[in-house]
């Protein structure tokens, strides 16, 4: 049976494209092209994430330091008034219990020797990467005696004013202002008037505001195994850190990324089981509650803008994707989180705002380049993920159960992504969507997944089949029953999406699949009968989807799934027109090699030494398909392209000629595929290839 053409992406000349309302005027006028299963099924396996993709693959062959700088940094001081300058001693017994159990880093010899050279030094870092703790320690090593803490929100100019008495310094955690910045001029006047005072003084400020035009140290945090081993070694020794070491929380502690103030609370845990306070059983739940109360309080911190808890909630759908996805499509998200929260104050979008090192820092993500894979190949990309690899499902989990004001925005955003033009973003909606239902059952199903699986448009119902296939490998309950519901049901725009989903199920779900495609096609075909007036449109495109499902079945779960359907296209005439042509769509599909070798000549050619029946199971559905009129000329095309296949393949030679004489029994057969031999064109159009004249020797000439 034939199929269209897989719909053709163009490009829209407004570069912001089509506003909501022009996207339903088009919606009526620009007739959809239905996706053809097998390409949808390669866009889910070649774009879900890596933990779902792998297991509609089952059992198949195919496929899814610092430096120094000169001029200004500008440092954020806020938008409020100034207020007076304030400042306060930090007690002595606190330092000298951090200092037991710091652990410098690679920057701290030259931050220490800057610091006292220079009297002022800007340490830049991370969130959480300790540079307070290191900036305090740089005090605390000088031997300044007193260390005072200055107020973050102390203007530059009013700085200088408390740099009076000898002592130690710390200005923690200035942030960024183009009103307020720190200067150059602001640096000198502080060191001079720290030589006066015989002072020192340490400024902290977020990676992202350290501009290369102002001198600053980059701090980076030591290793996480030297700080978990230097708090247990300040209670315990050595040998307390000996026994816990290899212990398998540790080790899976030490596998993810953590903090200074991580590792340091994780210590404590270690402490406990070490003083026989807390069970040695209970360090296992201690790395999922420490990432539960991290994602709690990304979405929780005021400091923290909007924006970026929309950029998080992006990067948790579009982890391990171009970082420009996720930038993206955050804007489009923080824009409807905003509505929610101030629906009478149009926000907008800094075009130039944080750099994409400081976004990636906040989340806790790193960058690499990837090829991704696309319609045209692999392109490079730089790619954006998460250190922890559980963050993702945690973000949205979180997201989606512990702040339902939240799930308005999401809906939204994950229905627009639904009919995005590229197939990675169309993917990760129904991803993102399966764990939503899968936390959330109903809620799932009534706010995404229904919606999209009764709409008109195919783009919609693909995303609810892909995200009920998702959902069911994250094991989430009652999939099997509501694909069977749907399947058996009469909203036909259901139907349609419960057969997609069986066809992509087929390795988890194969004879549930099966048997319920097999029941809808014969009730597909008695329909057909008993109609008078037939709706040949909509039975055509749902008897379509029915045998793409099959040949999905066919080519993922291959020989039970032959068995039934050989013994059925041989015995029941009522299923062999449909079951016939998805063996027919199944024979047209090559694997995505570059050798693009035919799917099911491959399965005949392995199956020859076999002791079981499968090679004269696919001849005799060969066999039916050549004597039946209505595949018969789609059946002699897919020959003539395996035949100038083993042009280019020679190993598929043999393995032709031997198919080709089980098939060439009859006079008719014999006629039949000689003729196609000798008439056939060649790759360039031209005469037969000369395989084919090889290949007429195992078809014997017909007698007249």
């Amino acid at each position: 049976m034939s199929q269209p053409d897989p719909e053709k992406a163009t490009d829209d000349e407004n570069p912001a494209g089509p506003t909501e309302e022009e996207k339903r005027e088009n919606a009526d006028s620009v007739p959809e092209q239905r996706p053809p299963a097998w390409a949808a099924r390669r866009d889910l396996i070649e774009h879900s994430p890596r933990n779902l993709a792998g297991n509609l693959v089952h059992g198949s062959q195919y496929g899814v330091t610092g430096g120094n700088v000169q001029g200004d940094l500008n440092i954020r001081i806020g938008e409020a008034s100034e207020t007076s300058a304030l400042s306060g001693e930090i007690p002595t017994d606190s330092l000298a219990r951090m200092s037991v159990a710091f652990v410098e880093s690679a920057p701290f010899a030259e931050a220490l020797a800057r610091l006292r050279d220079e009297r002022v030094l800007v340490l830049s870092g991370g969130d959480s990467t300790g540079r307070r703790a290191a900036a305090l320690m740089l005090l605390h090593r000088l031997g300044v005696g007193h260390v005072r803490s200055i107020d973050p929100m102390t203007s530059p100019t009013a700085v200088h004013d408390l740099l009076r008495v000898p002592a130690g310094y710390l200005l923690a955690n200035m942030s960024v202002s183009r009103t307020r910045p720190l200067r150059e001029v602001h640096l000198l006047a502080m060191r001079e008037q720290l030589i006066n005072s015989d002072g020192h003084l340490v400024i902290t400020v977020a990676e992202s505001v350290a501009q290369s035009d102002l001198a600053h140290l980059v701090w980076e945090p030591p290793p996480t195994e030297d700080v978990l081993a230097a708090h247990v070694c300040s209670q315990q020794g050595a040998s307390g850190w000996e026994q816990v070491r290899d212990l398998a929380a540790v080790r899976g502690f030490l596998d993810q990324d953590h903090t200074p103030r991580e590792a340091a609370d994780f210590a404590k845990q270690l402490l406990a089981v070490l003083t026989g306070a807390v069970a040695e059983e209970q360090l296992s739940s201690y790395e999922a509650e420490s990432a539960q109360t991290q994602v709690e309080s990304w979405f929780t911190d005021d400091t923290r803008h909007l924006r970026d808890k929309a950029f998080l909630l992006s990067l948790g759908v579009f982890d391990r994707a171009p970082y420009v996805l996720a930038a993206e499509l955050a804007d489009r998200l923080f824009r409807l989180l905003h509505t929610v929260e101030d629906p009478y104050k149009p926000q907008g979008v800094p075009v130039f705002g944080s750099s994409r090192a400081a976004r990636l820092g906040l989340a806790r993500a790193r960058g690499y380049h990837e090829p991704e894979m696309t319609a045209w190949g692999p392109v490079d990309q730089y790619m954006a993920a998460f250190k922890d690899d559980a963050l993702p499902t945690r973000l949205l989990d979180t997201a989606w159960m512990l702040y339902p004001s939240a799930r308005p925005a999401l809906v939204a955003w994950l229905r627009e992504l639904a009919t995005d033009g590229r197939p990675l973003v169309r993917t990760r909606a129904s991803a993102a969507a399966a764990v939503l239902t899968r936390s959330d059952l109903s809620s799932g199903l009534a706010h995404l997944v229904e919606p999209w699986a009764q709409g008109r448009s195919y783009a919609t119902r693909l995303a609810a089949a892909n995200t009920l296939t998702l959902a069911h490998l994250l094991e989430t309950p009652a999939i099997p029953e509501i694909l069977h519901d749907w399947c058996v049901g009469q909203d036909e725009n259901l139907r349609w999406t419960a057969i997609r989903a069986y066809g992509l199920l087929g390795p988890v779900l194969r004879e549930k699949a099966l048997k319920a495609l097999i029941a809808a096609t014969r009730e597909y075909c008695r329909t057909r009968e008993r109609a008078e007036e037939p709706e040949e449109d909509l039975l055509d495109d749902e008897l379509l989807e029915l045998v793409e499902a099959i040949q999905l079945l066919l080519l993922s779960e291959r020989g039970p799934v032959l068995a039934e359907v050989s013994r059925l296209a041989g015995s029941d005439r009522s299923l062999r027109d449909p079951l016939l042509g998805a063996f027919v769509l199944a024979c047209e599909q090559r694997d995505e090699d570059a050798a693009s070798h035919p799917l099911v000549l491959e399965w005949y050619a392995g199956s020859l030494n076999e002791p079981d029946s499968q090679d004269d199971q696919l001849t005799a559905l060969w066999r039916l398909a050549l004597d039946d009129r209505r595949h018969t000329d789609p059946a002699l095309k897919i020959m003539a392209d395996w035949v100038r296949h083993a042009e280019q393949a020679p190993a598929a030679e043999p393995v032709l000629a031997r198919l080709l004489r089980d098939l060439a029994r009859t006079q008719t057969e014999r006629q039949r595929l000689g003729h196609l031999l000798r008439t056939m064109p060649g790759l360039d159009g031209g005469p037969p290839p000369p395989v084919a004249e090889r290949l007429l020797t195992a078809v014997p000439h017909p007698v007249l």
